[in-house]
């Protein structure tokens, strides 16, 4: 598994311009996650491109520059913030002289020191083997084929298939605990289900608020704090609404754009309940200069795992940043759309509850009507 960085791990982070936009946003972004993961970020090289260089990624002057700009920095670590392949990562490494990371081993780096529960270590556990099973091909020499000779005769089986082997043994035994641990939420999630219960879940980009949220309104003292992935595991909570009883409040795992599929994958138990929710409330960081890039990123993650046509109210948080007005949002036809909030101060919060309580009641008398209809003969 990817080697943890220490505190103090000095980072050379390397954002390359292929025509998407937003590279300054970017750039916070992958800085955010690399202090997340404990490292301090001592340069950022830059560069434009038309396409990802097969060999290095970068062109092989970008990586002539890449490596000097981290020897006169002394970094450890340099951080890409992209996906690049084992080969890629490989040939970097050997041209560079140190450890090469992307963007989807950071990510599942930052998960693994943030999971808590049992369930969360194993998810992240599962992310980071698949993550790793991908770069088993021609990996590292120690993962080459053993060249005979003294001390080097193995018994028949090569190291790479004995590593693949192992590797795929300790997969399926942990999707296997995973499944059991999901049919038992699934059994949860039934019984909520019968009782008819409003069920309605956070969603939304990591750090946009939504642990902060969670806890005004429910005073559950979920985990919450100004960084990147603060919570892995879902907390639900009942929030009584007055005449429209109780629903059940979830606050779910962040997102984020280019999240990798190994982590959507592994986190699938997790993120079925955001699946199975009536009602989600989008999050979002309204002071972010980003956020119609975030919320794009939040719905294609939605979209993967089932939820893209779940009703949605989005939540526009931090207005004590931007010194916008707490206000209820609609479309043309009358249908909510937006609640402008702050989470921190409170200031819309009330809003928030009434529009829940009005979905509430007309959950409730949904399900009355449904129930007194006549069974088709």
């Amino acid at each position: 598994m990817l080697e943890r960085p220490a505190s103090g791990t000095r980072a050379l982070l390397v954002q390359v311009d292929f025509g998407q936009g937003g590279i300054e946003e970017r750039l916070s972004e992958v800085s955010l996650l690399a202090e997340s993961a404990g490292a301090t970020v001592v340069g950022v090289v830059q560069g434009r491109r038309q396409a990802p260089d097969p060999a290095h990624y970068v062109g092989k002057g970008k990586a002539e520059e890449i490596g000097l700009v981290a020897k006169m920095n002394e970094a450890d670590i340099v951080i890409f913030n992209h996906d690049i392949t084992a080969a890629q990562q490989r040939n970097l490494e050997r041209k560079l002289n140190c450890r090469v990371v992307d963007r989807s081993a950071l990510i599942l780096d930052i998960f693994a020191l943030r999971a808590k529960s049992h369930e969360g270590k194993l998810q992240v556990e599962l992310a980071q083997l698949q993550h790793l099973s991908t770069r088993l091909v021609r990996g590292w020499t120690h993962l080459e084929r053993q060249k005979g000779g003294i001390g080097l005769r193995g018994p028949g089986e090569k190291q790479l298939e004995t590593d693949r082997r192992l590797l795929g043994e300790r997969v399926k035994l942990l999707k296997d605990r995973l499944a059991k641990l999901e049919r038992q939420r699934s059994v949860r999630r039934r019984a909520r289900e019968r009782r008819d219960v409003l069920s309605v879940s956070l969603v939304g980009y990591t750090n946009a608020g939504k642990s902060t949220l969670f806890n005004a309104l429910t005073k559950a003292g979920a985990y919450a704090a100004d960084q990147l992935f603060a919570t892995l595991d879902t907390t639900s909570r009942r929030l009584y609404l007055g005449e429209a009883g109780n629903i059940v409040l979830s606050d779910t795992v962040g997102f984020i754009r280019d999240l990798p599929h190994s982590l959507v994958a592994a986190f699938h138990a997790t993120l079925e309940e955001t699946a199975a929710a009536d009602l989600l409330l989008h999050v979002v960081d309204s002071a972010s200069e980003d956020r119609e890039g975030q919320i794009a990123a939040v719905n294609s993650v939605l979209e993967e795992i089932g939820a893209g046509t779940l009703p949605q109210i989005q939540v526009w948080n931090k207005i004590d940043a931007t010194l916008a007005s707490p206000e209820v949002q609609q479309d043309a036809c009358g249908k909510i759309t937006r609640v402008l909030l702050s989470a921190r101060t409170g200031e819309g919060l009330e809003l928030l509850r009434q529009v829940l309580t009005d979905v509430a009641l007309e959950h409730k008398a949904a399900l009355a009507a449904a129930s007194e209809s006549p069974e088709p003969f």
